[in-house]
């Protein structure tokens, strides 16, 4: 299951963002990915409803 969930979140990455890492040094690699994630992690936030408890 922990599989399936990071091949769907890697999925979802690509398909936002392009499915390659334009830089060549492996340290900015690792940064231009983390950009990413941090990305689409911000999109996933603003996607999410806001609930509150009613009682």
């Amino acid at each position: 299951h922990r599989r399936s969930v990071a091949e769907t979140a890697m999925f979802r990455i690509k398909t936002l963002l392009g499915g390659h890492l334009s830089l060549r040094d492996y340290d900015a690699q690792a940064g231009e990915a983390m950009a990413m994630v941090k990305a689409v992690n911000k999109m996933t936030l603003l996607g999410m409803p806001n609930s509150i408890r009613i009682a």
